[in-house]
């Protein structure tokens, strides 16, 4: 069976950078391909060229981003035709998060109005979170997958490739929504997979513009799946509480594989947090050295996870980069979103993060429910007392699955399902805003507007420091030596951020 897996567009609609493979679809057409079937992954947001770096101004190409979406006559959905004329899948499955919902839905409309007998699967986030609300307005896809893919993409290919009654074949496999005529059916949750050695590596291969990806791109990985935490802001418990690893002999196969068939010296490993088991995370960095793997990487992190005898453990294998979640300035709202860390653990990791030199960077939010004036100042002021290498804002965004969304339905702030014409009208950041002029409750809409562009353009002048930058590019040296090509995409990247 031909299986074409997209990714729908959305930076590259609005100019924005957006780097990597889409590595769970890689997987999935991994996963098929071990089983005979043909599989390709058709990236719609490559965007390699930015004209926009500033993410902190992200939301005010949002009007933009909807105009492309509901025209479906921007080059990322002709290439799609194009690339479903000459492929001619017998089954699509496409990618859904709910930024860049209504793109999955114009995704899906397009491969509908193409072939209406090629069935359509829909994946992802958003859709393990709004299943029901999901299939209900969009009448292109044909079923909706919920939770890991891997078995579930293998039983629909076997299913629609084979000649059995589709909609008795669909009530038995796990883990998927589809409708039949007796209405939407859901069928049983799927376990999660536990032994992750046991499926291929991504299929890298299988990206129809692999072109378009250089070296650092290709180096996108993920050891672990599933969080322990219970952030409230988060939703990555869909996944699970429970961790579950790769070994590490497992991964460093996939890296050296990537060493040698793209010439990767950069890697990022995006696990939720990477050095949540300190003995895994040496056994990894002795095994880099071990294999004299020469390589950098970058990883996110927990501030409680972290100490100076292991960050240098770290830097020796190749770790350049560090990225940890400080959140906010406010001991209220630290406790309110259920981080689990102390401002005290803050500092202790940023004094040894500085003496590790590692460049780090520290991620910040504002707009929480309750959070009042002088406690966003707080985060600012907390911000500059750590003093990350680079310092990233966000404005909070309530999102469907997790504990602050239910909190903000209980203050009138969300609401709490969506139509089909709301995903194509509202801009995405404001897709669950209730009513856009009560964004916080704690203040009027014109002094939180006054606010929150004042916080953002003192973290924009924090960060455009020649000192800190000049840090950032010294943190890649390494890269730039046996990749000089890098250094010129890093190049138009900053240009491109301080525009």
């Amino acid at each position: 069976m031909k299986v074409l897996l997209i990714d729908p567009p959305f930076y590259r609609l609005i100019g924005y950078y957006n780097r990597y493979f889409p590595l769970g679809l890689a997987s999935l057409a991994a996963v098929l391909k071990s089983k005979g079937h043909e599989a390709r992954v058709l990236d719609s947001d490559a965007n390699v060229n930015p004209d926009k770096m500033n993410f902190a101004e992200l939301e005010h190409s949002y009007p933009a981003y909807l105009k492309e979406v509901a025209s479906g006559t921007h080059a990322a959905f002709n290439d799609l035709r194009r690339v479903l004329d000459e492929f001619k899948p017998d089954m699509i499955g496409i990618s859904a998060w709910t930024t860049y919902i209504a793109s999955s839905i114009k995704t899906a409309e397009i491969c509908k109005a193409w072939n209406p007998q090629a069935p359509v699967v829909m994946g992802g986030p958003h859709v393990s979170i709004k299943a029901e609300e999901l299939i209900s307005i969009c009448d292109s896809v044909d079923v909706l997958v919920r939770g890991e893919g891997e078995e579930t993409i293998l039983e629909l290919a076997a299913l629609f490739s084979g000649s059995g009654d589709v909609q008795s074949g669909l009530e038995k496999i796990p883990g998927i929504a589809f409708r039949s005529k007796d209405g939407v059916r859901f069928t049983a949750v799927r376990p999660y997979l536990q032994d992750l050695d046991a499926w291929p590596f991504p299929d890298r291969e299988s990206m129809i513009h692999k072109d378009t990806y250089d070296s650092e791109d290709m180096g996108l990985m993920m050891t672990t799946r599933g969080c322990p935490f219970a952030c409230t802001y988060c939703a990555t418990s869909i996944w699970g509480r429970k961790v579950r690893y790769r070994s590490v002999e497992n991964v460093i196969r996939e890296i050296k594989e990537v060493m040698a068939r793209y010439g990767t010296r950069q890697f990022a490993f995006k696990d939720d947090c990477f050095t949540i088991n300190k003995k895994y995370t040496a056994e990894f960095c002795a095994a880099v050295l071990r294999e004299k793997l020469d390589i950098n990487w970058e990883c996110n992190a927990r501030v409680d996870s972290l100490d100076l005898e292991l960050l240098l453990k770290m830097k020796e294998a190749g770790c350049n980069s560090i990225k940890v979640g400080i959140e906010t300035g406010s001991e209220r709202m630290l406790s309110f979103i259920n981080k689990g860390i102390t401002h005290d653990q803050c500092r202790a990791a940023a004094k040894v993060l500085k003496k590790s030199g590692i460049f780090w960077t520290a991620y910040f939010m504002i707009g929480l429910p309750g959070e009042t004036k002088d406690e966003m100042y707080q985060t600012l002021a907390f911000m500059r007392e750590l003093g990350p290498d680079f310092a990233s804002l966000s404005v909070y965004e309530p999102f469907p699955g997790t504990k602050l969304y239910d909190i903000g339905l209980e203050r009138g702030l969300v609401a709490p399902d969506r139509t089909k014409d709301d995903y194509f009208k509202i801009s995405p950041k404001y897709y669950y805003v209730k009513d856009l002029a009560h964004r916080v409750d704690t203040m009027a809409e014109q002094e939180f507007a006054a606010v929150e562009s004042d916080i953002k353009a003192a973290f924009r002048k924090y960060n455009v420091a020649l000192a800190k930058m000049a840090k950032r590019g010294f943190s890649r040296l390494g890269i730039y030596l046996n990749k000089p090509a890098l250094l010129i995409g890093d190049v138009m990247k900053l240009i491109a951020y301080l525009r």
